[in-house]
């Protein structure tokens, strides 16, 4: 009887151990499902917390204030498909491709957001700073255990591919990395670098084939062409700065 009820399946994945000990009590009592609510509601509110606190996405504008007008290529429909999270459940990548500015960063954040607002875990990190981390651990039991986190959450961003030229070693690294990811956990990573110009990022690198043939077997790659927004919005505030400073000049 008490298997079937949903009550019950509900108090026993909260591991609510007293009522479940005293069931024959509590089941027909009017204060049962509130405290079954407020757990469920407490419970799911803390683990939202506890996973926005883990992702690390940082600060970041809503996609409804992206300007899609200003970039010359970018496919809003695919975008907005990403935000449906549908490539997370057959484990495909993501590869934002163009040059400063553009919006890539900002993007790959209300992904990664809307990713934790479903339920699943994310991590959140530049290139720099995830190359830095592998690299800088000096024992293999630690590097072990730092390569299982970052292989761990349901989507891993890495963010700024291609800004910084890297050694052998954190091409490894990062391979290493891809290859526990393949097939099993999706990745996203937003570039400055067409695929044929990591040899640059990596320079010397021979496993640089073998990573970008694993990023992309299962990936939508999406290509955003144009000129920096950031720089369209800085001209923009200085000639605002510009005109309310000839406004205030004394005729």
């Amino acid at each position: 009887m008490n298997a079937n009820d949903p009550r019950h399946q509900r108090a026993a994945a909260l591991q609510l151990h007293g009522v479940l000990a005293h069931w024959a009590e509590c089941a027909d009592q009017d204060w049962l499902e509130p405290l079954l609510v407020w757990e469920e509601t407490e419970r799911a509110r803390r683990s939202l917390e506890r996973r926005l606190r883990s992702a690390r996405i940082g600060r970041f504008k809503p996609l409804a204030d992206f300007d899609w007008a200003w970039p010359e290529q970018c496919d809003q429909r695919a975008i907005t498909e990403l935000m449906t999270l549908e490539f997370l459940q057959a484990a495909n990548n993501v590869i934002l491709v163009g040059s400063s500015g553009l919006g890539k960063t900002m993007i790959a954040q209300n992904i990664a957001h809307q990713t934790v607002l479903s339920g699943h875990t994310v991590l959140f990190a530049t290139a720099g700073q995830l190359l830095g981390d592998l690299a800088g651990l000096d024992s293999d039991s630690a590097l072990r255990y730092r390569l299982r986190r970052y292989a761990a959450p349901h989507l891993l961003v890495i963010d700024e591919v291609g800004y910084l030229s890297y050694s052998n070693r954190h091409a490894d690294l990062l391979f290493e990395l891809i290859n526990r990811r393949h097939e099993k956990k999706s990745t996203l990573i937003t570039t400055n670098k067409s695929f044929s110009e990591w040899s640059e990022v990596f320079p010397n690198a021979g496993c640089v084939v073998a990573m970008i043939d694993r990023l992309v077997h299962h990936a939508e790659i999406i290509p955003l062409k144009g000129k920096s927004y950031r720089r369209k919005e800085a001209q923009e505030r200085s000639a605002a700065q510009s005109s309310r400073r000839k406004g205030r000049t004394p005729s």
